[in-house]
């Protein structure tokens, strides 16, 4: 058989896009430079610096649930197309939910958790993991994010 090998693209090839910026790259000196595939499409950064172009360091590839449940913002659910579309930040960031149950299921959990870190907020005395529905809560969340 004969054809054209997909190749990974070289580090400098890589870029991501973010929501002010449109195209980063990951900066030389990141130890994620080298990597030329991420599980994931998303990075979360500490740091963005312009030079001959935009570079983020200091990056981690972080999956959709975790992204959901600990990202800031609202998380909105619609159907487009016939898919379930969970969507953050105003929509910039979007993915495709394997059913409507697991898309009520992610959004109710999310609205959960920060219900329960509004709680700890208001008592940091509460210990989440002893009470009943904090630790349902806790081991739901990681449940999922270690199965995903």
């Amino acid at each position: 058989s004969t054809g054209a090998v997909k190749m990974q693209p070289k580090a400098e090839e890589l870029k991501f896009v973010t929501k002010n910026d449109g195209y980063v790259h990951i900066h030389p000196s990141s130890v994620n430079y080298q990597t030329r595939h991420f599980e994931s499409p998303y990075l979360v950064y500490h740091e963005k610096i312009k030079t001959s172009r935009v570079f983020i360091r200091d990056c981690s590839m972080v999956s959709v649930y975790p992204l959901v449940l600990l990202g800031g913002g609202q998380v909105h659910m619609q159907l487009l197309k016939g898919d379930f579309v969970i969507s953050l930040d105003d929509g910039w960031i979007q993915f495709v939910a394997a059913s409507h149950q697991v898309a009520e299921l992610v959004k109710e959990l999310r609205c959960e958790l920060d219900q329960l870190l509004q709680d700890k907020i208001k008592n940091p005395s509460m210990d989440l993991c002893m009470c009943p529905r904090g630790s349902r809560i806790i081991g739901m969340i990681v449940k999922l994010v270690t199965t995903q």
